[in-house]
């Protein structure tokens, strides 16, 4: 079984957020035939985040979670992008993540915001969080802005060359051993990552 966590931090109901988290968690589900999904709605634990920020000791449904995130073999990480920038809740729960708790651990990343301009976000804010954590995050990051729901087949591409990504890198890893925190070789991560023929589009 591959465990695979999707973190998503939208704030309403329903969130576009949580949608493309839905999607990007979908698409990988579909090129891992043994995938066990979980998403953690950040929303239900902000309550816990903070008593966790202020106490320093989680409350028991958080540290579930945390210890979720822990145990996946890969990560989707979805946030809103407020002021340039992630969410404060979403940077909030990976500031409780363990220290090397992502070392060598697949991450996909994604955004949602109002306008095609916070794109840029997901690589000089969200990016540079995850390659901070020593996760391996993969080339592809999917950003949707509101116009991006309305059929168009950018979103869908964008989502499936993700997916991708984090599919191959998951294949490539070697049988986990979870007491330990597993580093994938640089040269071994762009092996998987290559295109296995010319017509990658």
């Amino acid at each position: 079984m591959t465990r695979i966590v999707a973190v998503t931090a939208g704030l309403s109901v329903p969130s576009s957020t949580r949608l493309l988290t839905d999607r990007l968690a979908a698409a990988v589900a579909a090129g891992v035939p043994d995938a066990e999904v979980r998403v953690l709605e950040l929303r239900e634990y902000a309550t816990d985040i903070a008593k966790h920020l202020v106490t320093g000791f989680p409350p028991a449904n958080l540290r579930e979670a945390l210890d979720a995130v822990a145990s996946a073999d890969a990560l989707i990480a979805v946030t809103p992008i407020f002021n340039a920038s992630y969410s404060g809740l979403f940077k909030s729960f990976f500031d409780l993540v363990e220290p090397d708790t992502l070392t060598g651990k697949p991450v996909l990343i994604g955004a949602t915001g109002g306008t095609p301009r916070h794109s840029l976000a997901l690589e000089h804010a969200v990016r540079p969080l995850f390659t901070y954590l020593h996760a391996v995050v993969v080339p592809t990051s999917v950003y949707a802005a509101s116009e991006d729901w309305g059929g168009t087949d950018g979103l869908d591409t964008r989502i499936a060359r993700a997916a991708d990504d984090l599919t191959a890198l998951l294949a490539h890893r070697l049988p986990a051993q979870r007491t330990e925190p597993e580093l994938i070789p640089f040269a071994q991560q762009l092996a998987a990552l290559r295109p296995s023929s010319s017509s990658d589009g």
